[in-house]
């Protein structure tokens, strides 16, 4: 099993930045593509950023200009650098990661963070 802990969010003024972290840990063989979903509440859940195990991103429209996602291979932590927030930024972050462990046998399966606040004032 893999466990992704989160840290990062807060409360910031429009205008302002925040960088979520999320480090993987368990018997971990690989980390394949991470992301960033959110969700605010009565909608949808939804895609914000992903990286590659290569470092290819992509990026919803409305963040393409502001946030950056990254990664470290060794320490198995993806970022979300978010710079000039906006208060339709605010929702909750998950970070998302597919992984292959060691169980006795190899197994690659999709992890889920417990999700971290972001709320951002105007």
């Amino acid at each position: 099993q893999v466990q992704l802990v989160e840290s990062g969010g807060g409360l910031v003024q429009a205008g302002g930045s925040l960088r979520l972290s999320c480090a993987a840990s368990g018997r971990i063989i690989s980390v394949n593509d991470m992301g960033w979903y959110r969700q605010a509440p009565g909608k949808q859940r939804e895609l914000v950023a992903k990286i590659t195990g290569t470092g290819s991103t992509n990026y919803v429209s409305s963040v393409k200009d502001r946030f950056t996602i990254s990664r470290d291979n060794a320490k198995n932590t993806v970022y979300l650098q978010m710079n000039s927030l906006k208060p339709e930024d605010t929702a909750v972050y998950y970070c998302n990661a597919r992984a292959v462990t060691n169980s006795g046998y190899l197994l690659s399966r999709e992890y889920w963070g417990q999700g971290t606040q972001v709320t951002v004032s105007s």
